[in-house]
């Protein structure tokens, strides 16, 4: 019993971040009479995240940093609104509109990232600068007004499913076959790294609580993929999520990028003492940033099959929100991209939860408000514990 308190105690962040979202999930269960978790809205909840668990993987890096982005959702309206004018108004094929709003993203990331980095503006003044001037010339490219509606290939993004290669008739088997591969891969990857902690003489834990977190692991993902596979299957943009998810966190903590990103966020001077480019890391960060931007963009107008002036309302906040709701530290140097995808899914949820209940819009900022409030507070604690 003593090792799983001090288990818990070392991993506070996630697994408290963890309770959280299943707390939430079974409370919305009961009180939408089951509605939550049916196939239906679990799709749903998948497709109306999206475009902001995009922006949080994005965010999250930004702010281990030590930094914000208040751009990102006026830079993602500013994508969407180029890629209608490419595809609509100039018949650009969909590939070629999609890579050149990427790199645009990207080109936004590198004006922000010059000027935080190396003329060392607070990234607070340079962000807030461009959300105003990227929804300025959201308005002025649309004139005002929205343009719709994009070519069928370009809405699957947001819409499409993928194939059942099976042929199944009530259920999507090649969903099912996806979650079995999916199982075993976890599985390998748990016992390969429970075998390098013991090669190296790292603590680990017993045995029987690491065959009870992957039996865990391996429930969670087959129930999920069996919910898809009962509506229409694993939609498009849960794969561009998955492939994310998989190379940010492998970039994050298998590689000399990530170590320096977190270097940077934890003690800036030390990190630049110890030969970590501060400012090269610092310009590739925002680069990155308005690249994921772009593609929130891409996301959100696929969805909408519109680009509106209005189009990214908000988007920033529910990212950093989520970074924080997901254990990220608001000094920098702590977080996770794993972290910031469970921080947005409790935002997804309670939104996604309320809505169902019948809940106003005004009582939806006002508790979305206090749990980021809370998030915050609880970070401090634990910080003021450990010092």
């Amino acid at each position: 019993m003593q090792m799983i308190s001090e288990l818990f105690k070392k991993n506070i962040r996630q697994y408290g971040m963890i309770i959280a979202l299943v707390f939430i999930t079974v409370l919305f269960q009961i009180l939408t009479d089951g509605i939550l978790l049916k196939p239906l809205n679990v799709t749903n909840l998948i497709l109306q995240n999206s475009y902001i668990l995009v922006l949080a993987i994005g965010m999250v890096l930004v702010i281990i940093t030590g930094h914000i982005d208040l751009s990102v959702g006026s830079i993602a309206a500013f994508i969407g609104a180029l890629a209608a004018i490419m595809m609509v108004d100039l018949q650009l094929p969909p590939f070629l509109a999609v890579i050149i709003s990427l790199g645009v993203g990207a080109l936004i990331g590198a004006w922000q990232g010059f000027w935080i980095a190396y003329v060392r503006i607070p990234a607070f003044i340079v962000t807030l600068a461009g959300m105003l001037l990227f929804r300025g010339l959201t308005m002025i490219i649309l004139n005002g007004q929205s343009i719709s509606p994009f070519p069928k290939s370009f809405q699957k993004i947001s819409s499409g499913f993928l194939p059942d290669w099976f042929g199944g008739a009530n259920i999507h088997i090649m969903t099912i076959v996806l979650g079995v591969i999916l199982s075993l891969l976890v599985v390998w990857q748990e016992w390969k790294d429970r075998k390098t902690q013991i090669k190296y003489n790292f603590e680990t834990a017993p045995i029987w609580i690491f065959i009870t977190k992957v039996a865990s692991l391996v429930a969670v993902v087959n129930v999920f993929t069996y919910v898809l596979a009962t509506y229409n299957g694993i939609p498009n943009i849960l794969v561009i999520l998955f492939v994310l998810i998989v190379i940010y966190s492998f970039v994050m903590n298998r590689m000399i990028a990530g170590r320096h990103i977190y270097a940077l966020g934890g003690n800036e001077k030390a990190a630049k003492l110890s030969g970590v480019k501060t400012k090269k890391v610092t310009f590739w960060v925002f680069v990155n940033m308005g690249a994921m931007a772009a593609l929130s963009g891409l996301i959100f107008a696929a969805r909408l099959n519109a680009a509106t002036p209005k189009a990214g309302t908000n988007f920033e906040l529910d990212a950093i929100a989520a970074c924080f709701i997901g254990g990220a530290s608001a000094s920098g140097g702590i977080g996770t991209v794993i972290g910031a995808i469970i921080g947005g899914l409790v935002m997804g949820v309670m939104n996604n939860g309320m809505s169902l209940i019948g809940l106003g819009v005004d009582w939806q900022q006002g508790i979305k408000g206090l749990v980021l409030l809370l998030a915050v507070a609880f970070d401090i604690y634990n910080k003021s514990k450990t010092n």
